[in-house]
């Protein structure tokens, strides 16, 4: 029988920020995030990665190059690893629109608890999965979004709510998966190469 394979769900690294747009918003990585995509590809460089896995948007795949020639790996493109927001016409961080009076928040609120949420869980979740059957006994990062992460792990935890807890920028979210269909949920959020990101959310 093979081993488990390991599963590395990775959010992306710190996308700028576009108010508005004539289209759906894309963003490129800020400087700051192509900081955190070089960190995390150094601190990956020990793990041994078998396969490296994208989003087709433009943060994920900018954090997931450093990746690439760090480990000559090249990352394969799932489409339905895409955000939830993937057709808004803004990209504001979570972050910076938490807590504020600005309506989007608001609108991102109602839709976050909306049932919708379920059908972009199920095909974000499904996705992984096929990505799990594709790689037995490997170890796979995932760079995606903080929404994949929460549908993939709320969907193995058998957690009602499809967005449960905001991943960190580069954050490393790990699942043990066996051949014989068992997830088991190793670690949520790490960050240790990039600890100033770590003194930001306690402060």
């Amino acid at each position: 029988m093979l081993p488990a394979m390991e599963l590395l769900l990775i959010r992306h690294a710190l996308p700028v920020r576009i108010d508005e747009g004539d289209g759906p918003a894309d963003p490129d990585l800020s400087d700051d995030g192509h900081e955190q995509a070089a960190a995390l590809a150094t601190w990956l460089l020990d793990e041994g990665l078998d396969a490296i896995w994208s989003s087709p948007m433009r943060r994920a795949r900018q954090t997931a190059a450093p990746i690439e020639e760090a480990t000559g790996l090249t990352a394969s493109i799932d489409d339905d690893l895409k955000e939830f927001d993937a057709d808004e016409s803004h990209y504001i961080p979570m972050e910076e629109l938490k807590g504020t009076d600005d309506p989007r928040w608001q609108e991102l609120i109602e839709r976050l608890g909306a049932p919708e949420q379920y059908a972009f869980r199920d095909l974000a979740a499904a996705a992984v999965e096929r990505i799990v059957e594709a790689h037995p006994g490997e170890r796979v990062a995932v760079v995606c979004h903080g929404g994949v992460v929460n549908a993939y792990l709320s969907t193995i935890l058998g957690i009602d709510r499809p967005l449960f807890f905001e991943p960190t920028y580069t954050s490393i979210s790990r699942v043990m998966a066996s051949s014989r269909g068992h997830r088991s949920l190793v670690s949520v959020n790490e960050i240790p190469h990039v600890p100033h990101l770590r003194r930001e959310r306690r402060g």
